[in-house]
């Protein structure tokens, strides 16, 4: 990783254990961002930050912080009345607890930090806090202040370094009443199935072959007006109308599904649904299917194999012994029915060559009586 700027240095608390450590930004934005312009003469829109008392514009130096009380009066905040902010985690992330990962909402979870040891005394505490959430399979829950304000963060391993994601206090969180449906429904089992099955198709995906279509085609409409192109037309929207049945959709899109990995190249296997439906299901996904998931599966399709080794065996030979047995009297059957079918054949030809030299015969005798006569 490139050299990426500390915003905050301080360090960890864990027990009488102090870490030094800088923490970074894990994360960075790719989007593309406008200008303000004034659209008669494409001049840029600026805000300037003017006093209000003075009605004069002020450089950024001269900028600070303040409280505005209930009744308009500005408490000036320094940065040095915040760093001596009378809490522990002013310049510390105080470890808590620890506790399985799946104790996390992801609901919490906010923006995303590096913890980066802060020199060579940091390197020991900082390995045996890596090594200890490893070996626990468990996270870090801290406190520390950040930005004028305490946060609670969650520390976990990332590779060889640790990160740590900032969360929201719970009571930040909104529950989620009035969300769901509040009519009643029934799902039957067959939809589940279908459901069950689409899910099968679309399988996993491997997140690094994922990217942002937007920013794509925002690039390619800025690189056409740079160069006095018309910008490339939307496309038609797919046709389609309101699928009111939704057996139909589902079905419709496990058939679609099927058809896109058919195209791409990747292998399904059908998978039978009720009353004569059939769908594909997907074993293992796409590229990205662990070997541990491939291997799973094959010892579960392995499983029920050996168990009917024998009785395969036994009735394989069974109905080898009556295919061949059954093959043998066709073959006879069809030979004796061809012989009898082609000693008819001749029979009726000599007996029609016969009956011909008779019918000759009698109008030479019939034409020679009437010369004569």
């Amino acid at each position: 990783m490139r050299h990426v700027r500390s915003i905050w240095n301080g360090a960890i608390s864990f027990g009488l254990v102090s870490i030094p450590i800088k923490l970074v930004n894990a994360t960075e934005s790719h989007a593309i961002s406008f200008r303000q312009i004034h659209t008669e003469d494409n001049g840029r829109i600026r805000y300037r930050k003017v006093c209000e008392l003075e009605e004069r514009e002020v450089s950024q130096g001269e900028i600070g912080k303040g409280y505005e009380d209930a009744d308009g009066t500005i408490i000036p905040i320094t940065d040095e009345d915040l760093s001596h902010l009378p809490i522990p985690t002013a310049r510390t992330i105080e470890i808590v607890a620890f506790v399985p990962a799946d104790r996390i909402d992801p609901l919490q979870m906010g923006a995303a930090y590096y913890l980066g040891a802060g020199g060579a005394p940091a390197a020991k505490p900082y390995t045996l806090l890596r090594e200890a959430l490893k070996r626990s399979n468990k996270v870090a829950i801290a406190k520390y202040a950040l930005r004028g304000r305490e946060r609670l963060g969650m520390l976990r391993v990332v590779g060889e370094a640790i990160a740590m994601h900032g969360l929201l206090w719970p009571d930040e969180v909104r529950a989620p009443e009035g969300m769901a449906p509040d009519t009643h429904v029934t799902i039957r089992d067959k939809e589940l199935d279908l459901a069950d099955a689409l899910m099968d198709t679309l399988g996993e995906v491997d997140l690094e072959d994922l990217h942002d279509e937007y920013r794509e085609a925002l690039e390619e409409v800025i690189a056409a007006k740079a160069s006095g192109e018309a910008p490339p037309e939307t496309p038609a929207p797919a046709a389609g109308g309101k699928v009111l049945d939704l057996m139909a959709a589902l079905e419709s899109s496990v058939r679609a599904a099927r058809e896109s990995r058919a195209a791409s190249g990747e292998e399904a296997e059908v998978r039978q649904l009720p009353q004569g439906r059939s769908a594909p299901k997907e074993t293992g996904g796409k590229k990205s299917t662990s070997a541990s998931a491939k291997k799973a599966a094959a010892e579960k399709r392995a499983a029920p194999a050996r168990k009917s080794t024998s009785r395969t065996g036994e009735g394989a030979k069974k109905s080898t012994a009556t295919k061949s047995t059954a093959t043998a009297k066709s073959g006879a059957a069809k030979s004796t029915g061809a012989k009898s079918t082609a000693a008819k054949s001749t029979a009726a030809r000599s007996t029609g060559a016969k009956a011909a030299e008779t019918k000759k015969a009698a109008a030479k005798k019939t034409a020679a009586r009437k010369r004569s006569a």
